[in-house]
């Protein structure tokens, strides 16, 4: 069972994902403020450092944005040059620049920016300039693959991309076709306002709100129900959905708030506390152990309260994979993103070692971030990076605690 739940509250929207009632995700947007990833901006060069092949763009933020030589190369591999060229032969400082926001601002650091522009839609992804089409890798039956190729194909117009998003499988290629419509009309907004006269640095387009984005990338088939503890969200909502999904239009439901607070009838507040301590309890009695460094986050399995039954191969193999499962949850629930280390209790045996690994996989493929599992090192650990598009949920909804300087947290929501 899979549930959606949207609580809209005087300053914030929370929204909460469950599977079989745990908490696997969760998001939060305060009323009249956004996201800056996906974003574009025209924005103005300030500096250009050959030594580093990158440069660092006003775009109006609090702090110059980051842009890397790749991302101002031809997106399509096959149209880059075998040598890359100097950063200083491609830009100028004062040169004017469309932009793209593709990671927030973390800490000390500004955005990343990418002059490879892309607009996504509910069933894939439109590159104005990228001359290529793709199809999400969950897609693994070829013929559905092909297919899908074959639809953007007939339907782009020269130098445009398109990416089949998962969402697509078994989609009709007349409702692919609306989407890439709807996307480039989009796109041709952009470029009309960015032709129009005004000041540099400027926001030239907005990606959707915290709602929209979860209706157009969140809810699919295997969402069993919706809920929204909200009258004008609900109508919102149901709106969004009658146009971009017809057939699951019954799965949302509007959520009588006189029986109590959506989030605490589901126990998602109580998860949340839970979800970001230091010490995570697993259902077994194991309990992992999760800290942040700059250069990584580290989980560390132990079997706890567990004692097992069998032996202590079978001990720690049961408790790994429960562990893997909860990992893989956390790391949705945290939003964690960068290099991962996991330590899980020693195992002698090889196919137990891989029963694990494939647990981990398997689990991380529900993920809608991207990840990529790198497999056992040779001193018994796992490594995995996942994508970081902004500062984890760590640092957003718990604060380090004064007392003891820095090396514990206290929940801060």
């Amino acid at each position: 069972m899979k549930r959606i739940l949207v609580q809209c509250g005087q300053e914030q929207i929370e929204v909460a994902v469950l599977e079989d009632g745990k908490l696997v995700e969760y998001d939060s947007e305060l009323r009249g403020t956004e996201q800056l990833a996906g974003n574009m901006y025209l924005g103005r060069v300030m500096t250009v450092l050959q030594g580093m092949q990158a440069a660092f763009l006003d775009i109006g933020l609090d702090k110059n944005a980051f842009l890397y030589i790749d991302d101002i190369l031809p997106a399509h591999l096959e149209k880059q040059p075998k040598q890359k060229p100097a950063i200083t032969d491609l830009l100028q400082v004062g040169q004017t620049l469309l932009v793209q926001v593709v990671k927030e601002p973390v800490g000390t650091k500004g955005a990343r920016v990418t002059t490879h522009h892309s607009i996504p839609g509910r069933w894939g992804v439109y590159m104005p300039e990228a001359d290529y089409i793709g199809v999400s890798r969950k897609i693994e039956n070829e013929s559905e693959r092909s297919r899908l190729k074959q639809a953007a194909e007939s339907r782009l117009q020269p130098g445009e991309g398109f990416i089949a998003r998962t969402a697509a499988e078994g989609v009709d290629n007349e409702l692919l076709a609306v989407d890439l419509e709807e996307l480039r009309q989009r796109w041709t907004g952009v470029q009309e306002v960015v032709k129009q006269p005004g000041k540099v640095p400027r926001k030239v387009y907005t990606d959707f709100g915290l709602l929209t984005r979860y209706i157009r990338d969140g809810f699919r088939e295997d969402v069993n129900e919706l809920w929204v503890d909200d009258k004008e969200a609900y109508a919102s909502i149901a709106t969004m959905v009658g146009w971009s999904a017809p057939l699951l239009q019954d799965r949302v439901r509007q959520f009588d708030t006189r029986g109590g607070s959506l989030f605490s009838v589901y126990q998602v507040d109580e998860q949340l506390q839970s979800g970001f301590k230091r010490k995570i309890w697993l259902d077994n009695g194991g309990y992992l152990i999760v800290d942040y460094t700059e250069a990584l986050t580290v989980f560390d399995v132990n079997t706890g309260k567990y004692t097992g039954s069998i032996n202590l191969e079978q001990t720690a193999c049961d408790t790994n994979l429960i562990a893997a499962k909860d990992i893989a949850r956390l790391l949705r629930l945290r939003d964690i993103g960068g290099l991962i280390v996991i330590d899980f209790i020693d195992m002698e045996s090889e196919a137990n070692r891989k029963q694990v690994l494939e647990k981990l996989i398997e689990e991380t493929k529900k993920d809608r971030t991207k990840n990529a599992i790198a497999g056992w090192t040779k001193l018994g650990l796992v490594e995995l990076t996942r994508k970081k598009v902004k500062d984890g949920k760590q640092r957003l909804y718990a604060s380090r605690c004064k007392a003891c300087d820095g090396t514990g947290w206290v929940w801060s929501k």
